[in-house]
């Protein structure tokens, strides 16, 4: 007489075979998931317990077990763990609070030369001075414990997240004047060009200094299809100084004007006046927006600009505020383009690869747009 399953039969509902085949099926779900969930699955299709240790290679209990689970508490709950299983803990929610405040101190103010914590040394110390606070649970206290605690609280002492102090009181301020310039900017692109009696034009101005010229020791290598995907280059270089550009973004048309020089002092921001002043005609005003460099507001300069009378004008960046000049993106883009891997014979040659790329981006240059914040910006 053939064998008769007295379990009772295990209904699914289109949801819960959905579920089911799901976590069957994944790819990133936990392994016990996946392995009670194909239990279920097999008994609902009408394979029996023996059947179904043998086809997921695990033992009748552990089937059994998981049956048991989905008949009482449903199928795809069965699928979790029962709480309350695994060791009882050791440490006290009292001492893990003590621990994590410990862990918001740096070591420093508590006596170690470190200056942050690795798990090991705050074991070290829970061991050491929990029992005495109280905490009895933390005399064998393990790193591995401390790596738990801090990660359930979401507390990392070992890294730091850098940030920015507002050290400019008038911020606020000036980053209107900024948008303010960028408005006009809008406006005027919109109109379809200039209008009078206010002819401006807007430039965006900063130095890139450090630009390192670099040579190699040996020529590169050009990619071979199938043998080299990659150029191939000498990791050895030799440094030959840096050079520093300074330009300046128009802001309407988006070309950009700028010299190449050994360093960017008053005298070489003059030059750079000198140059911005021929390329636009007498009688218009030329705004710059501008950071509070030394070299911008300095005597040599404030003389040059009273030979001009009213034809530039300073609108000048907050402190710590360089994101807002648009310039700025011009830079990333060349650092990404030209700049990136590049490798010349000498400081000349940099300087002629960078007024040449300049050329270049003037033959088909792009309108850079400022457009955060500008829907909060009110101009009267």
């Amino acid at each position: 007489m053939p064998f008769t399953s007295r379990r009772p039969t295990l209904k699914l509902s289109g949801a819960e075979l959905a579920g089911l085949d799901r976590v069957a099926n994944s790819r990133t779900e936990a392994a016990r998931r996946v392995e009670r969930a194909r239990i279920l699955l097999a008994y609902h299709e009408g394979k029996t317990v023996s059947e179904i240790s043998r086809m997921l290679q695990t033992s009748r209990p552990t089937v059994e077990r998981s049956l048991n689970k989905a008949m009482g508490l449903g199928a795809l709950p069965a699928l979790e763990d029962v709480p309350g299983r695994g060791k009882p803990a050791q440490v006290s929610p009292e001492a893990k609070a003590w621990l994590l405040s410990v862990a918001c101190q740096k070591p420093k103010e508590l006596g170690f030369a470190q200056e942050l914590w690795t798990t090991g040394l705050l074991a070290q110390y829970a061991r050491r001075h929990g029992p005495e606070s109280g905490h009895e649970s933390l005399a064998k206290l393990g790193r591995g414990t401390v790596s738990k605690i801090l990660t359930r609280a979401k507390v990392r002492p070992h890294k730091i997240t850098y940030y920015l102090e507002r050290r400019d009181a008038e911020f606020d301020a000036k980053m209107a004047q900024v948008l303010c310039v960028y408005r006009e900017v809008q406006v005027a692109r919109g109109t379809g060009g200039v209008t009078a009696p206010a002819l401006v034009a807007w430039l965006s101005y900063d130095e890139k200094p450090g630009i390192q010229a670099l040579s190699g020791i040996a020529v590169d290598l050009p990619p071979t299809p199938g043998t080299y995907p990659t150029v191939a280059r000498d990791y050895e270089y030799v440094r030959h100084g840096t050079m520093s550009l300074l330009a300046g973004l128009d802001l309407f048309t988006g070309r950009v004007h700028g010299i190449v020089a050994d360093r960017h002092r008053s005298a070489e921001f003059i030059e750079f006046l000198m140059l911005v002043d021929s390329k636009y005609p007498p009688d218009w005003k030329i705004r710059l927006v501008l950071d509070n460099h030394s070299s911008h507001i300095s005597k040599q300069t404030r003389a040059f600009l009273e030979t001009r009378p009213n034809r530039f004008e300073f609108v000048f960046t907050p402190k710590h505020g360089s994101w807002l000049n648009l310039v700025e993106s011009f830079f990333g883009k060349m650092a990404r383009t030209l700049l990136r891997a590049i490798r010349v014979k000498s400081k000349d040659e940099l300087r002629e690869r960078i007024l040449q790329y300049l050329d270049e981006v003037n033959e088909a240059p792009v309108v850079y747009r400022w457009r955060y914040k500008m829907d909060e910006l009110s101009v009267a």
